[in-house]
């Protein structure tokens, strides 16, 4: 929109009120010409003018022109005339799906019509060309004045078709997460409604973001984004497996944690969503050794999500197999712990967890003894040693149980 400063005299103020009365004779064939000239010059609306569009049409035009006339009648202190209208007009060119181009070229072409034809019917009533020349300066500073009030309508549509639209798919991805899940012909209309392709696949991304309204401008357009719910907002992403499409998401949500669940059909979309709610849950731990908001997979870590979900169970199986190292100097468990942790990763070889631990092969063998000692033949039994695998994961103790997104 163009603002004038209180001391900025608009060029039709600089016209006398008798200009317009020697003007207007010529408005009635002029609008008709108007619209004529717009639809040859502009292919936009080179189309039957029928119902509504017709009559906009000719309203903008015939308001635009007495508009102006008002304007000089008035020594501009009027408001614009019909403002409504032109912002109207920016609002239908949204609703019709399209930009300003063409009506701005509109504006123009009607612009250089009434200058001639204004022009003309000026030195018809003897209008010195000191005033036509001014005439022709408020004539394109009226248009840019109507050009600035239909821009004006036009983002306001866009901002709230965006917000109907953002909407609209707030809801559909509650639908999809619904359980039990809803009919497919509901989700394709909820779908249509809302302007989103059904994919094949999909998955649920839980975030714990810091600024959850940035997020549906970061995320690619495809993507749903519900409100924050509990301090976490969950996106539903197609074709999560698709080129380009992890490195978009850790781009995206690079300032906050975040837990990718499995790719699932839309119809199973729940179940992907409870698995990211759950990673994002121990997202710290999950995430250890990485970025503080390093994105967790949370099929990556299947292991620590079963434990997660059982946790007297997980708790019980700690104080099973782990319970011998309890009473030993926190310094001693801490080197046990990790000697164990590294010969169980490598699949009980001395040497390559040596080498993971920088220390000499010795060292770990003798650690092993100790080992023994307080566990038994916990070391050689492998249903033993699963189980001390994962009480190791609930201890935090696994290096695997580390491993994220880089």
């Amino acid at each position: 929109m163009i603002e004038r400063s209180h001391n900025e005299v608009p060029p039709w103020a600089a016209l006398e009120p008798p200009v317009a009365a020697a003007l207007r004779p010529a408005l009635p064939a002029l609008a008709d010409e108007i619209i004529a000239t717009v639809r040859v010059a502009v292919p936009a609306y080179a189309i039957p003018l029928r119902g509504s569009f017709a009559r906009n049409i000719r309203l903008g035009v015939e308001q635009a022109l007495g508009g102006f006339l008002e304007l000089i009648e008035s020594r501009g202190e009027a408001r614009l005339p019909g403002r409504e209208v032109y912002e109207g007009l920016g609002r239908g060119e949204v609703r019709a799906g399209r930009s300003l181009d063409a009506l701005l070229s509109a504006y123009r072409a009607g612009a250089q019509l009434s200058w001639r034809r204004l022009a003309e019917q000026g030195q018809r009533a003897g209008l010195p060309p000191a005033t036509l020349y001014t005439l022709a300066e408020a004539i394109f500073a009226y248009i840019d004045e109507l050009s600035a009030a239909t821009a004006y309508g036009h983002v306001q549509a866009q901002s709230a078709a965006a917000g109907e639209r953002l909407e609209r798919r707030r809801r559909l991805l509650g639908l999809l997460l619904r359980d039990p899940p809803p009919a497919v012909e509901e989700v394709e209309v909820a779908a249509r409604d809302a302007g989103w392709a059904v994919p094949a696949c999909l998955a649920v991304v839980a975030v714990a973001p810091g600024r959850p309204e940035a997020l549906p401008a970061r995320v690619a357009e495809g993507v749903l984004v519900s409100g924050e719910e509990e301090g976490t907002v969950l996106l539903a992403v197609p074709d999560p497996d698709g080129p380009g499409v992890r490195a978009q998401l850790t781009r995206a949500l690079r300032d906050a944690p975040a837990a990718l669940g499995p790719a699932v059909t839309p119809a199973d979309a729940r179940h992907s969503a409870q698995r990211a709610r759950a990673a994002l849950a121990l997202h710290a731990r999950l995430a250890a050794g990485e970025v503080a908001h390093a994105l967790v997979v949370a099929d990556d870590h299947l292991p620590d999500l079963l434990l997660a979900a059982q946790p007297r169970l997980a708790a019980d199986l700690v104080g099973r197999r782990l319970a011998p190292l309890d009473d030993l100097p926190e310094t001693v468990r801490e080197r046990l712990t990790e000697t164990l942790a590294a010969w169980l990763e490598h699949l009980g070889e001395a040497r390559p967890a040596a080498e993971s631990l920088n220390v000499h092969v010795q060292t770990v063998r003798y650690r092993l003894g100790q080992l023994r000692e307080l566990l038994g033949d916990a070391l050689d039994d492998p249903d033993a040693r699963l189980e001390l695998a994962l009480a190791l994961r609930v201890r935090g103790a696994v290096p695997s149980a580390r491993r994220a997104v880089p």
